[in-house]
Parts: C-alpha cells; sequence; structure tokens
C-alpha cells in the first residue's frame, strides 16, 4: 500500500469537518470500513447499536409484531449520536445515518405489511422533526454491493439472528438503497463498489479507499 503521510493533525485542524458518515445494506463491511478509518485518520467512531439493541433478536423472529419498536430504538439512538457529534470538538465517524432507517428500512418494512401505515406515518413525522434540528452528514460514504457480497459477509460474522433473513428482504434493501443515493442531494457523497475492493483483508485496497476519502475531504476546503 502507498505510504500516505498523517493525515489525523490535518482533519483535526480543519474546524468544519465534523461528521463523515458511511451507509450500506446489511453486511456491506461498514462497520469494518468505520473502524479502518478512525484508526487511519484519527476519527471518533460512533458504531451503530446492535449488541445493546433490546429489540434486533426479536424483530427477526417476528418482524411484524417488532418493526416499529425497533425502527423507534434506532432513529432515538442515531438522533442522539447526530447532537453528541454536533456538539462535540471532534472528527466522527458514523456507522449508517438517520436517513437510511427512514428512507429505507421503515418504508421497506411498510410496504412488506410489517409495519402499519399509522405506525409509519408517526415514525415518519417525527424523523421530520428529527431532521429539522438537525444537519446532514460532511461527507457520506455509501458501500455498495451486490447480494452474494452482502450473503458472504452476513454468514462470515455468525450473527445467529441474521439467520433468518431472506435473500428477498436484501434484495429489496438494495433496491431502496440505489433509489435512495440517486436522489441523495443532502450533501458531498463518495460512491465505493465493495464488491471490487476487500479492504478489511487488503492493504492495497484499503489504501485506495484512504485515497478516495482523502481525495473528497480536501475538496471539501
Amino acid at each position: 500500500m502507498e505510504n500516505a503521510p498523517s493525515t489525523m493533525e490535518d482533519t483535526k485542524t480543519k474546524v468544519g469537518l465534523r461528521h463523515i458518515a458511511i451507509a450500506g445494506n446489511i453486511g456491506a463491511g461498514k462497520t469494518t470500513l468505520c473502524a479502518l478509518l478512525g484508526k487511519h485518520f484519527g476519527w471518533d467512531v460512533h458504531f451503530e447499536s446492535t449488541a445493546e439493541n433490546p429489540y434486533l433478536s426479536d424483530f427477526y423472529e417476528d418482524m411484524q409484531r417488532w418493526a416499529f419498536n425497533l425502527q423507534i430504538y434506532f432513529l432515538n439512538n442515531r438522533y442522539q449520536q447526530i447532537l453528541r457529534i454536533l456538539n462535540g470538538d471532534k472528527t466522527v465517524v458514523q456507522d449508517r445515518t438517520i436517513y437510511e432507517d427512514a428512507y429505507i428500512f421503515a418504508p421497506n418494512l411498510h410496504h412488506m405489511g410489517l409495519m402499519s401505515k399509522r405506525d409509519f406515518t408517526n415514525y415518519f413525522e417525527l424523523f421530520k422533526t428529527m431532521s429539522s434540528q438537525i444537519q446532514p452528514p460532511d461527507l457520506l460514504i455509501y458501500l455498495r454491493a451486490d447480494i452474494s457480497t452482502l450473503v458472504k459477509h452476513i454468514q462470515s460474522r455468525g450473527r445467529e439472528y441474521e439467520g433468518n433473513m431472506s435473500l428477498d428482504y436484501l434484495k429489496r434493501l438494495n433496491e431502496r438503497y440505489e433509489n435512495w443515493i440517486n436522489s441523495y442531494d443532502e450533501g458531498n457523497l463518495l460512491v465505493i463498489n465493495s464488491d471490487q475492493l476487500d479492504f478489511a483483508n487488503d492493504a492495497e485496497d484499503l489504501g485506495k479507499v484512504i485515497n478516495l476519502v482523502r481525495a473528497e475531504l480536501h475538496g471539501l476546503f
């Protein structure tokens, strides 16, 4: 991998750079990339709360019963994360965004008949109120991945509650992700194809990703 100059001090001295977010479907590699970028650039990392999530396991056992509860939990959790980021003085890379919950996961559950119209309307109105109080990330990184890549990553991490996840569910989410990204106009966007880059295990591939991110950051200032 190309030896990159240290960027930790550079990113911290740029006052406007506060919030980097990584978006992508289940198994796209968001958590891994968050950790790697945080380590390289000296950023704090806010991971998606899965181990502490009181609804996730129940949701995969009975999606219709727990869909609304799960989405409210994620909405509240990510809203609190963003408030901490905006009120803090450090650059943070965030694992998944509040927008994905509202534009992908919740409407998908509603479309599948797993969340009632009443619950979805209630949820989305709450999202609109929350999102009006915050600002989008300075840079959104979207990890694009096809179904085979997602399945490989999901199987390799061996989370028991993900064992009931169907291919159709992942396909529906992927379609919604693509529609959202194609119309994303909230701020700066970098799309990375994780089908072609094994940044978790290949130093050269990680270097390519770091260079792409660095180029985007330099363009912000």
